[in-house]
C-alpha cells in the first residue's frame, strides 16, 4: 500500500459526516491549509499570524499591510463556511464557487480593479490573462465555461475522487473566472470536493510551488491530467504523514 493509499484509507476509517466531526478530524489542518494557500500567492502571510487570527480573532505587534490580514481572515471564515457546507452537504456548483470566493476575497480587491466594477463573488469582468501560457477564458465566456465545468462534474464515482478534483481544479486555473482570488478559491473547491466525496483534504505546500504550477502548465500546454494527479496524491500523502507515521506505529 502506498503513503497516498494508507492516507486515505485512514481518512475513511474515520466515517465523518457531521461539520463537528469534520472539524475535530481537520483539528489543525485549516490554519496549515490558510497559511500555505495564503503564501502561494502572498509572501507576507506568515504562520504565525494565520495562527493567531484563526486562535484568537487578532494578531499582537503586527506591522505588515492590511491586506495581508485580511487575506488571513478571510480564510478563516471561508474554512468556517467550508464546514458548513459540509454540514449540509452542499453540491459543488457555481453558487458555491462564487460563495467561498467571496469570502476569500472580501476587502481586498485593489483600487484598480475596483473601479473596473470587479466584485469579490462575482465573475470577472475584463480579461486578465495570468501564468507563462497566459491561460484565462475571455469574461464573456465565463459563466457558460464554468456551467459547462459543473456540469461534468455532476456524477462521478468517489473512488475517482482525486481524478475530479485534479480535473477540476486545472480547468478552474485554466478558465481563470475571477479577477483576483482564483488560487485560494480553486484550491478550497478542490479540497471540498475531495471531502463531499470521502476523500482527505490536502494542502499544496508553498515549498512546492514550482511542481504545482508545472502540474497546471502542463494542462495548459498539452491537456495533461497526469502531473496534476500524481501531485495531488504526493500532497496528499505529505499532508497526512505524521498520521501515518502514528497509525503504521500502533500497528507494529
Amino acid at each position: 500500500m502506498t503513503q497516498y493509499e494508507k492516507a486515505v484509507a485512514l481518512w475513511q476509517d474515520k466515517k465523518i459526516d457531521t461539520d463537528a466531526a469534520m472539524a475535530e478530524a481537520l483539528n489543525s489542518y485549516g490554519i496549515a491549509f490558510a497559511y500555505h494557500s495564503g503564501k502561494l500567492e502572498n509572501p507576507n502571510v506568515t504562520y504565525h499570524d494565520t495562527r493567531e487570527i484563526f486562535d484568537h480573532d487578532g494578531v499582537s505587534a503586527y506591522t505588515g499591510d492590511l491586506r495581508t490580514l485580511f487575506e488571513i481572515r478571510n480564510a478563516r471564515d471561508a474554512y468556517e463556511a467550508f464546514l458548513t457546507a459540509f454540514q449540509n452537504k452542499r453540491r459543488v456548483d457555481t453558487v458555491l464557487v462564487k460563495e467561498f470566493h467571496r469570502l476569500l476575497t472580501q476587502n481586498t480587491y485593489d483600487t484598480r480593479r475596483w473601479q473596473l466594477g470587479e466584485r469579490p463573488g462575482t465573475y470577472k469582468k475584463h480579461d486578465y490573462a495570468t501564468g507563462k501560457e497566459e491561460i484565462g477564458a475571455p469574461p464573456e465566456d465565463v459563466e457558460e465555461e464554468m456551467t459547462e465545468l459543473m456540469e461534468n462534474l455532476a456524477d462521478f464515482p468517489s473512488e475517482k475522487a482525486l481524478t475530479a478534483a485534479a480535473f477540476f481544479h486545472v480547468k478552474f486555473e485554466n478558465i481563470h473566472p475571477f479577477a483576483d482570488g482564483n488560487g485560494r478559491t480553486g484550491r478550497l473547491v478542490m479540497n471540498y470536493l475531495l471531502v463531499l466525496h470521502g476523500h482527505p483534504p490536502l494542502i499544496v505546500h508553498e515549498e512546492d510551488r514550482r511542481a504545482y504550477f508545472d502540474a497546471l502548465e502542463a494542462w495548459d500546454v498539452s491537456q495533461n491530467l497526469q502531473p496534476m494527479l500524481t501531485f495531488l496524491q504526493e500532497q496528499t500523502a505529505k499532508t497526512w504523514r505524521k498520521q501515518i507515521e502514528r497509525a503504521e506505529m500502533r500497528d507494529s
